[in-house]
Order: structure tokens, then sequence, then C-alpha cells
């Protein structure tokens, strides 16, 4: 039977108890936590605790603390923003806000070469430093998304795809209807889809159900640095969503960032914000900070909104003015 272990599926023998069941995983037990349904199992029980078909099981352990990294489509990050490429005055000036950032995972474009496109960008890439991660912007067709995903994968030797299908040339809003088959057909081919879509609640789970291994909705239009329009859509997609969920487009400010990761985002990507700044350097690395205090934030829990006023001071015990 399958059992959810830390949320992946995993085949254990059947009526397994706990005991059985970290044996079929080859987990050594002296220093794990076991809980089912939610419910932590008391070591002296875990011979006796039968498990069910479907059950969710958590299998935990201690860890040196600090360590804050995260996994999206495989690759372990430590750094939550993620950086595009483009609209960089010079090579020179990318490089060195690349490096301010922080970031770990960089997106590059599938574009002609020679005569009718660019040069490439890889040569100017420290390959060392970064992950690569080919996106299809451009493309307005499945069709056109999955050409381009081919060929990225084919520059760049990742089966990592940022899949954008672009459904409105004035807004560039997304067709999410192409986006879930485009991703449905690249996870069959064995691509591993961070999917561009809109804060459509409904089109996040539907591309969650094609295989996606991250959703990426817009905060606002592509490049146009209005932040977080519809932060309320955002939250939802990120409390009912179980991928990594990165926040793309439109954000402008590292304000922007924080929120997304005080939401709870796990991630966000910016390009415009930085290259186009002033100072481009100096909002790399603001946005690095950004990040790391929406999530900090985050983990810290903020305190609930109210509809009334609540004093900080006591109450009791306000000194008066005589005859008052």
């Amino acid at each position: 039977m399958r059992v959810r272990v830390n949320g992946v599926s995993r085949e254990v023998p059947e009526a397994a108890s706990v005991s059985d069941m970290l044996a079929a995983l080859g987990l050594e037990a002296q220093w794990l936590a076991v809980a089912v349904a939610g419910e932590v199992v008391p070591r002296a029980f875990w011979p006796e605790r039968r498990l069910a078909a479907d059950d969710e099981v958590e299998v935990v352990t201690a860890m040196a603390g600090g360590d804050d990294a995260f996994e999206i489509a495989g690759q372990r990050l430590r750094s939550r923003l993620l950086v595009g490429t483009g609209k960089f005055k010079d090579m020179a000036t990318m490089r060195e806000a690349l490096r301010q950032s922080g970031t770990e995972m960089v997106t590059v474009s599938v574009r002609y070469f020679g005569p009718e496109g660019g040069q490439p960008i890889l040569p100017n890439l420290e390959l060392d430093r970064y992950r690569l991660l080919p996106n299809t912007a451009g493309a307005y067709t499945a069709a056109d998304a999955m050409h381009m995903a081919r060929l990225g994968r084919e520059i760049t030797g990742t089966d990592l795809i940022k899949l954008e299908v672009i459904g409105d040339r004035e807004t560039l809003w997304p067709d999410t209807g192409a986006t879930i088959e485009a991703t449905r057909q690249l996870v069959a081919e064995g691509f591993k889809v961070l999917a561009y879509t809109s804060p459509d609640l409904v089109a996040a789970l539907r591309i969650e159900d094609a295989g996606a291994s991250a959703v990426m909705p817009l905060a606002s239009p592509i490049g146009s640095g209005q932040g977080l329009i519809d932060w309320q859509s955002i939250g939802r997609i990120i409390a009912r969503i179980q991928l990594p969920v990165v926040v793309d487009a439109g954000i402008g400010v590292p304000s922007d960032a924080a929120m997304a990761l005080e939401l709870g985002a796990d991630a966000v990507l910016v390009n415009t914000a930085i290259a186009r700044a002033q100072d481009p350097l100096a909002m790399a690395e603001a946005m690095g900070l950004g990040v790391a205090a929406g999530r900090l934030a985050h983990l810290a829990g903020r305190i609930p909104r109210l509809g009334r006023a609540e004093a900080s001071s006591p109450e009791t015990g306000v000194p008066r003015a005589a005859g008052a």
C-alpha cells in the first residue's frame, strides 16, 4: 500500500506498523519522531500502531538551527530570491547585481542566435555559482512554449523550465488554459515545470494537478512594478497549494518582496525592478534583504488584524491630574 511520508507518496507493506514503515524506508529509528494524521506516536507504540492506505505520516529529526533552505524542483536553495538576467544595461552590471542579490537561481531566455537575434548570455554567467532556469518568455501558444522548452533543455542541460504562455499582448497576462496543457505535456517529457500563472486559485490547482514542480502566480503585470495588487488571492494560493509558490512579475521594491514572503510564499522572482533601478547593484542587495526580512517575519508569526485599537500600555494605574 502507499502512504504519504513528509508529503511524498511511498510504498510500504500492507497494514505496516510504524516500525515496519521505517524499516521498509531504510530509516534509522534512533533519532526520529513520528506523527500519523497529525498525532505524535510515542516510540513505545511504534510496533503496534498500524498504518492505513493514504495515511499522512511525518518523520522528523533534530537538526542544527539556522538552515532555512528550501527545495524547488529537486534543487535545494538557501536564497529565496530568484533573479532574471534581462534588461540590464550591460553584462558587467548584470554579473555584479546577481552577486549582490545573493541569488542561486537565474532565468535565461531562449532566443535566436546570430543576425536575427542576440548574443549568448551563458558565457557571461558564473555557471558554478548559479542554477539555470530557462524560460519560455515570448510564447503565445502551448506549442511554441513546448518547442522553446525543448530547445532550452538542449542549450542548458537542465530539465528545469519556467513555463510562460502569454494570452494577451497588451497586459502580458498568462493564458492559464494553455499553461495547464503545456505543463501536462512537458511533465510527461521529463521536465520539471515552474509554471507562471495568474493569481487565480483554480488555475493554480489545475497546474498542480498537471504535475508542475512549482506555481508562480504574478503579483501584477510583467515589468509594471505595481507590487502585490491582489495579495489576498496570492494568500489563498499559498494556503491551498502543496507545491512551492514563487511570486513572479510586478515586484517593484523590496517591501513587495517582503510582503510576498510574509504571506508564506517560498520565494520571489525579480528582474525589472533590479535591472532598471537607478542603482541596480544597491537594489539587488535591497531585494535580498527584503526577502530575508519577509521570511523571518513569516516564521515569527504576525499579530492578528483587529477591528479595533488595543493599547500597548496597561490601562490601570494611569496618573491623573489633581481634580480630574
